[in-house]
């Protein structure tokens, strides 16, 4: 609705109850991202004792999966309604879960998360389309402000969780947590949100919208470029979340308190979210991207040189801190400017565009972080030098874009 009010609907939710609820659906993903974390180190003892940087597939192989899954979940929820397609993917995600519970072999694992994160597309895109369907203009952005509030907790929560599980119960156990969470989120969503797009406002899935639409995004200039440097920003994301929990453990003798550590970074970086609401208005999406990009390349330039001019002990953990607080940040003031500059010229496909957009970020970044974390020495330098260059080159790609757009006509 173009006010931004929600259409009545008979035994909707309250606004506070579905703003949990939509935080829940979108949590989905963190949780079992973060969650998995603190597990790291037993499940490579475990499972893959001689190459101990292969357990970080653990993590890349459920990002993976829920790229593939993000192609597919919003033209299907178009096409078949929001709940259908979200209590689908919780099934599979569950399922796959379940699977990992009880996997012997590290292949077996990573297939499962793979699947794990196909699953959890369901519940990450189709929430989005839920509020969109609900909310419109200033009124969805006030509820995206609230439900990005609540799931700014996860992050700093889900670390510490999966702790402690792990010391309750062992790391199979954290599975379970991630079958009781879906399990929860999606019997809520059941019984208490109704179907918010009406059959008659459905369309069919056509298979050939996907290759059309592609053509039209690779198409636009700055719909390309905006793409190319919100890929490289998710690929320093995931080549820090591979690597982090070794080096808090290996590098600095600090993985019994990674959690913490990890949790208190997550808090301090997600206030990147209200400085953007704040600045965003004045400054513009294109000048704080870019700017952000001009201040993590001096800063990784620094962390670079500092590495190799052999800074260690606690100096070295501190700036280590500090950078990775940076990184955080800097995806926070970055990821949902770049979404969107890619969008704006995208209203007339939207909904295929954003799956588009979200599936080819993901996966290309999976690809682009996975080899960062699995060149791991024991010290933060390779991440250090790959996360310089995807930010250089982010950098290069955002002036790049900020041409296209003045030859367009466009800011």
């Amino acid at each position: 609705m173009t006010d931004g009010t929600p259409a009545p609907r008979q035994n909707a939710p309250s606004r506070n109850e579905f703003i949990a609820l939509m935080a829940m659906m979108l949590a989905t993903v963190a949780f079992s991202i973060d969650a998995m974390l603190p597990s790291l180190p037993e499940i490579g003892e475990a499972m893959s004792p001689d190459n101990i940087n292969r357990v970080q597939l653990v993590i890349t192989s459920f990002v993976l999966g829920m790229g593939m899954g993000t192609f597919l979940t919003g033209p299907l929820s178009d096409a078949l309604g929001r709940k259908p397609v979200i209590i689908g993917g919780a099934a599979v995600y569950i399922a796959a879960a379940a699977v990992a519970a009880f996997s012997q072999r590290l292949e077996v694992l990573l297939l499962a998360r793979l699947v794990q994160g196909f699953g959890a597309a369901g519940p990450r895109v189709v929430a989005l389309a839920i509020i969109r369907d609900l909310y419109a203009g200033r009124g969805m952005a006030q509820i995206m402000s609230f439900v990005m509030m609540v799931f700014t907790l996860v992050p700093a929560l889900a670390p510490t969780i999966g702790n402690g599980i792990i010391a309750l119960a062992g790391w199979r156990a954290v599975f379970g947590a991630f079958v009781i969470f879906s399990l929860l989120s999606v019997t809520w969503l059941t019984i208490r949100l109704p179907e918010t797009l009406p059959k008659e406002q459905r369309r069919a899935f056509q298979p050939a919208m996907i290759g059309s639409a592609l053509r039209e995004i690779f198409a636009h200039p700055v719909v390309r470029l905006s793409l190319v440097v919100q890929t490289l920003t998710f690929g320093m994301m995931f080549a820090f979340l591979s690597s982090t929990q070794q080096i808090f453990d290996v590098t600095f003798d600090r993985g019994e308190t990674f959690h913490l550590w990890f949790g208190g970074i997550a808090v301090c970086a997600s206030s990147a979210s209200f400085l953007n609401a704040v600045l965003v208005m004045r400054l513009g999406m294109r000048f704080l991207v870019t700017t952000m990009l001009k201040v993590q390349v001096c800063l990784t330039g620094t962390m670079v040189v500092l590495l190799f001019a052999g800074l260690h002990g606690l100096p070295l953990f501190a700036v280590f801190v500090i950078w990775q607080t940076s990184i955080f940040f800097q995806a926070g003031l970055s990821i949902g400017n770049l979404n969107a500059i890619a969008m704006e010229p995208m209203g007339h496909i939207a909904g295929m565009a954003a799956s588009i957009i979200g599936a080819i970020s993901t996966i290309l970044a999976v690809v682009l972080g996975a080899p960062i974390g699995l060149a791991f020495d024991g010290t933060p330098r390779p991440l250090a030098v790959g996360i310089l260059l995807y930010a250089a080159l982010a950098l290069l790609a955002m002036l790049r874009l900020g041409k296209a757009e003045e030859r367009m006509g466009t800011h």
